[in-house]
């Protein structure tokens, strides 16, 4: 299968027992494809077509039965929710400290983040995508000027918590170095830019914040990671509105 046109595997050879089933749209996805590849983890990438209801196939059932990306299959073993694959992949492949620090605070700063973000900058950046983007130009659907505002006030408020908050004053959220806390909060906050709204736009800390970030994943990777949905307002032109039809009834109660 493949990302833009293409299929990946970071070695050549043998096909590898681990694989990842990935959707570049998704954020949760890009964390694990930038945290297996910054590590040289080995892994065989399968592309799932979230827009294109892949997840809700037979096959992909055998591996999420929940029928959600990210999903890893390592041998018979099969894991999903972003978080966990993390943390699996950190242990199981031994990577450096910092990602998921041994020292008791340091971590549970790390922990404490990853337990906040679900339900505020995950929920809230990702409202933001579907009401700007997915919704009025692939569905069709006016999104009523109210919902909007109350959407952007509440992501407002959950980048305000993650500046005040989380990184204060440091160089990153745990502290010195990069962790998973920050790999996590970049591919959400990242989300909403993709759609046309500049998030970073008067306010330095975040944007320093993500500067660090992205100079300590890697420029050439970060972009990799991001081209897809930093390309979405292109990208929707070419979406057959028609492939969401079973999915609209669902997604506009969600987010509307």
């Amino acid at each position: 299968m493949s990302v833009n046109g293409r299929s990946e595997k970071l070695h050549s050879g043998a096909t590898m027992a681990l694989e990842l089933y990935l959707d570049f749209f998704s954020q949760p996805c890009r964390s694990v494809f930038i945290f297996a590849k910054k590590n040289n983890i080995p892994f065989e990438l399968k592309h799932v077509s979230l827009m294109d209801g892949e997840q809700y196939g037979e096959e992909f059932g055998k591996i999420s039965v929940i029928k959600k990306v990210p999903a890893l299959r390592d041998g018979d073993f099969c894991l999903t929710e972003s978080i966990a694959i993390l943390l699996y992949l950190a242990e199981k492949f031994k990577t450096p400290d910092f990602w998921y620090p041994a020292d008791l605070q340091q971590r549970a700063r790390v922990n404490e983040y990853l337990s906040w973000q679900h339900l505020a900058i995950r929920l809230h950046a990702a409202k933001m995508f579907w009401l700007l983007i997915m919704i009025p130009k692939v569905m069709g659907v006016d999104v009523p000027q109210d919902k909007m505002d109350a959407a952007l006030e509440d992501l407002n408020g959950s980048l305000k918590l993650l500046e005040e908050k989380f990184i204060q004053d440091r160089p990153f959220i745990a502290g010195d170095h990069i962790t998973l806390a920050d790999l996590v909060a970049i591919v959400e906050v990242m989300q909403p830019v993709g759609s046309g709204l500049d998030v970073f736009e008067g306010r330095p800390k975040l944007t320093a914040w993500r500067d660090r970030v992205q100079a300590a994943i890697g420029k050439d990777l970060f972009d990799d990671a991001h081209q897809t949905v930093l390309g979405a307002q292109e990208n929707v032109k070419l979406m057959d509105g028609s492939k969401l039809a079973f999915f609209k009834p669902k997604i506009l109660k969600f987010f509307m």
